[in-house]
């Protein structure tokens, strides 16, 4: 069976706050759209993935397909979500789909188990839709706004999304239900006199709606964090100059550092150790040396694309330690500026920046005062 996904996020979204719609506010790093998109495409359930947008949003949008690497389908929606779903419908016709699963864009936490069981139900069903009981004790409000009547919780669920159909009843039941705006879709397959297959859905499926749900949806993400190290170690020579570059500040000890760009060797291996935990590659892949446009270039502009992609990664740095390794020049009179200037750069707290210096007694090219040696432990927090 072939089958499209249709993602609604056309929406405001204000109850949310944030200022801007709830599928384009950060969420630990990533867009909420960017999240839920990934989980669909990821699946490798569709045959297409269509996105029903706003088009006053495409800055946003814009955003959105540079956090996943790649562009959306999108096509413009209605005044309402039923107009959005309906355009979204005929796109996926147009596709050629069979079937189509719909969602919203405010719930980033889909499961492919959950994809699965619509699908499979899907064999024996024309509409399914994920639903859970109603756990919570229900009331209705008194004319004076205190607790009214009880309600019975019996035989009531909550509808979720992904809510899956064959595409041709579907079709027909929005047809019949004219200028109609349903609150979802399995509302306008039951108006046409279909029925509606239920399946479990999953408690952390939920629908951002209010601020406190993005507050949820915060901590349920950094409760999968990992934690991860990188290191990096760099190697320049010495030889006689006005002044050096060294952990993002100037020396002037009648010595400086040989290399393509100012060769800061403490900034260099802080770099590469911040693209190890990203599992970015090296500083010579993003910087070659052979390229001419980083002849003499500050380190503060690798350090600061290495934290940019760590970034991009899901990842947040949380510790910097660095050791030089050097006979000259004296690190301990440069110490605390060189953890100030860091700090400055990573955007850490001036105590989650460590320097040290030791020397290799007398052994070796550093022993020799032939060059100087950096290298640095950085520790960051992956977020899924």
């Amino acid at each position: 069976m072939k089958i499209a996904a249709v993602i609604v996020a056309a929406g405001r979204g204000e109850r949310a706050g944030g200022g801007v719609p709830k599928q384009y506010r950060d969420l630990a790093g990533k867009r909420v759209l960017a999240r839920s998109v990934h989980r669909l495409h990821h699946c490798g359930v569709f045959m297409s993935l269509i996105v029903v947008v706003n088009p006053l949003d495409r800055d946003h949008i814009d955003a959105v397909e540079a956090e996943l690497g790649f562009q959306l389908d999108t096509i413009p929606g209605g005044a309402t979500r039923t107009a959005s779903v309906r355009a979204g419908l005929d796109a996926a016709a147009k596709a050629g789909a069979e079937a189509v699963l719909i969602h919203d864009a405010a719930r980033p936490f889909v499961s492919t188990d959950l994809i699965d069981r619509l699908v499979t139900a899907l064999d024996s069903h024309k509409a399914v839709i994920p639903a859970l009981p109603v756990s919570d004790a229900l009331l209705r409000v008194g004319d004076g706004g205190g607790m009214g009547e009880p309600v019975s919780r019996d035989g009531l669920f909550a509808a979720q999304t992904p809510q899956a159909f064959h595409l041709a009843p579907l079709l027909d039941a929005y047809a019949k239900l004219g200028e109609t705006a349903l609150p979802d879709d399995a509302a306008v397959i039951r108006a046409a006199g279909g029925e509606v297959e239920l399946v479990t859905g999953e408690a952390e499926n939920f629908k951002l709606t209010t601020p406190e749900d993005f507050l949820r949806a915060e901590r349920m993400l950094m409760s999968e964090a990992i934690t991860v190290t990188g290191q990096g170690f760099d190697v320049h020579r010495l030889e006689p100059a006005e002044l050096m570059w060294l952990c993002g500040i100037e020396i002037r000890a009648g010595l400086g550092l040989v290399g393509h760009s100012d060769a800061d060797a403490g900034l260099h291996a802080l770099t590469d150790a911040i693209l190890g935990a990203a599992g970015a590659g090296d500083i010579g892949q993003h910087f070659p040396p052979s390229d001419p446009q980083w002849k003499g270039a500050r380190s503060d502009a690798f350090l600061t694309h290495a934290l940019k992609l760590l970034k991009e990664a899901g990842g947040e740095i949380l510790h910097a330690d660095l050791t030089l390794i050097a006979e000259r020049p004296k690190i301990g009179p440069h110490r605390e500026a060189m953890r100030a200037r860091v700090a400055e750069l990573t955007g850490l707290p001036l105590q989650r920046v460590n320097i040290k210096a030791t020397t290799t007694e007398k052994l070796g090219f550093t022993g020799r005062g032939e060059g100087l040696a950096a290298q640095a432990i950085i520790t960051a927090r992956l977020r899924p």
